[in-house]
């Protein structure tokens, strides 16, 4: 009908971008190709215009005839041109340009990743922050215990055995934890021929089914083992290293045998720091027959 008009053919954008870097492309070819054409005529010109016409013949550079270095010189502009439309344009051209903008996207899409790896650790450290809290809570009800035998330089141990054989240690560790929940590692537990009498152990391990006497109590960790205590007045830490480590922020106690002697041991106690602890009770004993070394019973509280 008369009154409509033909509907305008759309072209897509990058369709449209493609085309329009096409045609630009052409154009520099084309460019490229006079100045070739336009090099080799005067090229032709100049050797014609000094050798036939003899003009600027007697006209020398570093004993060469002048024409020599202008067509160098113009060759050298020709190359440029040249690098320029195959090179320049074309490695630095919109694709280019495109392939640059890419790379910067991946990098920040990496550094976002990077970022919510970051917040997920946070969240971790705060929910595992709030075990901790609740786990602190738990100590608080309980006065959770610390009980070790340690040497001048903290050694406690070697080859997962005692180093030392001192009878009235063993007969105060057996005082003060009979009747009690003592919580230690799987090393720790495997270091006893069997469990001790009038006591609930209580086993840290990683270790998946883990095997052990009935009546002893298997967990996974710290948290675990103090949650499994909770309905003990005075659970007690018994070792080793490690798990005195851990257990040192939660502890409410220590009971420390302290060896007046240095040995030499692959497993040692953390220093005891007394800006947190203060000293409540200290014992001292001296060597006998049945003790090889002098040592003292201490006690420390939380202040």
């Amino acid at each position: 009908m008369f009154g409509k008009k033909k509907p305008t053919p759309q072209i897509d954008k990058d369709q449209l971008e493609l085309i329009e870097n096409a045609q630009k492309r052409i154009k520099q070819k084309k460019r490229l190709y006079i100045h070739f054409v336009v090099f080799l005529i005067g090229a032709v010109f100049l050797i014609i215009a000094n050798t036939v016409l003899g003009i600027g013949k007697d006209v020398t550079l570093f004993g060469k005839e002048w024409f020599l270095f202008a067509i160098l010189i113009w060759l050298f502009f020709f190359l440029y041109h040249v690098f320029n439309v195959f090179i320049t344009h074309k490695f630095m051209g919109k694709a280019w340009e495109k392939a640059q903008l890419e790379k910067l996207v991946a990098k920040q899409q990496t550094r976002i990743d990077k970022l919510k790896a970051g917040f997920v650790k946070e969240e971790t450290l705060i929910a595992q922050s709030e075990v901790y809290n609740e786990s602190q809570t738990k100590t608080k009800k309980n006065k959770l215990t610390i009980i070790v035998a340690a040497a001048e330089n903290d050694a406690i141990g070697l080859g997962n055995k005692l180093i030392w054989h001192l009878s009235d240690d063993l007969k105060r560790f057996k005082n003060l934890t009979s009747g009690h929940h003592i919580i230690m590692g799987r090393k720790t537990f495997e270091s006893f021929p069997k469990p001790l009498p009038n006591r609930i152990h209580v086993v840290i391990t990683r270790q998946q089914n883990y095997k052990a006497p009935e009546g002893v109590i298997v967990v996974s960790s710290l948290e675990d083992a103090i949650d499994a205590s909770k309905n003990d007045s005075q659970p007690f830490i018994i070792g080793g290293g490690e798990i005195y480590r851990q257990a040192l922020p939660f502890a409410n106690k220590i009971e420390l045998t302290r060896v007046h002697h240095n040995f030499e041991a692959d497993t040692y106690f953390p220093k005891i720091d007394t800006s947190v602890w203060k000293e409540t009770s200290n014992t001292f004993h001296k060597k006998d027959e049945e003790h090889d070394y002098e040592f003292s019973f201490i006690s420390y509280e939380r202040k």
